[in-house]
C-alpha cells in the first residue's frame, strides 16, 4: 500500500473541516487507478490561512499530511515546489517546504 493510499481515511476526516456538518468528501479513483480524497486542495488552502494566523501542531500535520495529494493531482505542475517556498506567505512557503521533503524521499 502506497503512502497515497494510506492518507485517504486520515484526509477523509480532516477534510470535513471545509464542508458543512452532515457532509462527506468522496474519494475518487484517477484513470491510473490512483484513489484520492476529495476536498484535499481546499483544506489545504484553508489550512494555509490558519497557518498564515499564528496556527502550528494540528494545522502543519494536516498539511504534511495532503502533500502526497496535492503532488499527486498536479498543483506543483501549476506551481513549483520552489515557486510554493519563494515569497511572503509563510503558509506557502510551509507546504513547498514539505512537498520538497516528500519529493527528496
Amino acid at each position: 500500500m502506497t503512502q497515497l493510499s494510506e492518507n485517504n481515511e486520515q484526509l477523509a476526516c480532516v477534510n470535513l473541516k471545509v464542508v458543512k456538518d452532515g457532509e462527506v468528501l468522496p474519494s475518487v479513483v484517477l484513470k491510473d487507478g490512483t484513489q484520492v480524497q476529495t476536498g484535499t486542495v481546499a483544506t489545504m488552502l484553508h489550512n494555509v490561512a490558519l497557518y498564515n494566523q499564528g496556527q502550528r501542531g494540528k494545522v502543519e500535520e494536516e498539511l504534511r499530511l495532503a502533500v502526497p495529494t496535492l503532488i499527486k493531482v498536479g498543483l506543483f505542475e501549476l506551481f513549483t515546489v520552489d515557486e510554493w517556498i519563494e515569497g511572503e506567505n509563510p503558509g506557502r512557503r510551509f507546504v513547498g517546504k514539505c512537498a520538497k521533503n516528500y519529493l527528496h524521499k
